[in-house]
């Protein structure tokens, strides 16, 4: 599988990501391998908090929460997806499907050994991290979710994403900084728009990030829906402790939350939260917020 690998140098000096790199390589499923980058800080001997960021955002998405939760003594993890951030990019977009990811991840994750995990997903991230969660749920010891889904196709999804898919597949240059303050409620700095886009030196790197929403479930028969909704069938029988925390100005996920409430075992009784004042990455308008939700909740749920 022919991949891409941003220059260094593209990732020096980021503001507010002062966070050494680290690598694993997993099998990228044609006999050889893929490098993905990850954050990992705070004491190894700590409940691991993971971190999956959704599209086209990467591990810098977590810059504002990463320090509360090594303050408050939990390791916080915080991967790269394949094709996003310092993580390796396959060239060619017939590279990506729904489970190759899963099956990236999982294997990043098998590697890493990680136990007990507390576990955020946003975005893409929850599509993922939570079919690893389903995969194995004696890994992890609560979940949160926040402006995502898991989507099997049988259920319309919003316009505001169906726009999204559109635009996606069809601007002829795909600005990753300026779509991720576009999703923001706060005015985002020159300097932070160039490091999201830091991973994408051109275009031939955004080949992946073009795909995602091309692979999210629209219709019954898309090949990830059975897969999802398998994964759906573990999470209404999950009992561990599970919490939704959507923002209250995100289009694209609106409601997402009340459906995790109303299916999930884990999700009843929970001090399910709305984060006023972010839009679809909220980790950049209410970054320190959000993490303070997440780490009173795991002080307040101990593992089941």
């Amino acid at each position: 599988m022919k991949s891409l690998r941003t220059p260094d140098e593209r990732f020096k000096d980021l503001p507010g990501y002062p966070f050494a790199p680290h690598y694993l390589d997993v099998p990228d499923g044609e006999g050889d391998r893929l490098r993905i980058h990850y954050v990992d800080e705070g004491s190894r001997e700590a409940e691991p908090v993971l971190l999956i960021h959704g599209e086209p955002s990467w591990s810098y998405l977590y810059r504002k929460m990463i320090p509360a939760f090594v303050q408050a003594g939990y390791r916080a993890v915080a991967p790269d997806l394949v094709r996003f951030g310092r993580s390796d990019k396959p060239a060619d977009h017939k590279d990506y499907t729904d489970q190759r990811h899963v099956d990236w991840m999982q294997s990043w994750l098998d590697r890493m050994d990680l136990k007990g995990i507390s576990f955020f997903g946003q975005d893409w991230g929850g599509l993922i991290g939570l079919r690893l969660v389903t995969n194995d749920p004696d890994r992890f010891a609560r979940v949160v979710v926040a402006n995502t889904g898991l989507p099997t196709g049988d259920h319309p999804v919003t316009e505001a994403f169906l726009n999204w898919r559109k635009f996606s597949t069809e601007t002829l240059e795909f600005a990753v900084g300026v779509i991720v303050s576009g999703g923001c409620t706060t005015s985002l700095p020159a300097e932070v728009i160039a490091a999201y886009d830091a991973p994408f030196p051109d275009e031939s790197c955004k080949e992946g990030a073009r795909m995602f929403p091309l692979l999210v479930p629209i219709t019954p028969d898309d090949p990830a829906a059975p897969h999802n909704r398998k994964a759906w069938g573990v999470l209404q029988k999950f009992e561990k402790p599970f919490l939704t925390a959507f923002s209250d100005g995100d289009p694209i996920t609106r409601w997402g939350d009340k459906v995790f409430q109303k299916l999930v075992l884990g999700a009843k009784g929970q001090p399910h939260t709305i984060i006023k004042g972010g839009r679809h990455f909220l980790q950049e308008d209410r970054g320190e917020e959000l993490a303070r939700v997440i780490v009173d909740f795991m002080a307040g749920t101990p593992p089941v």
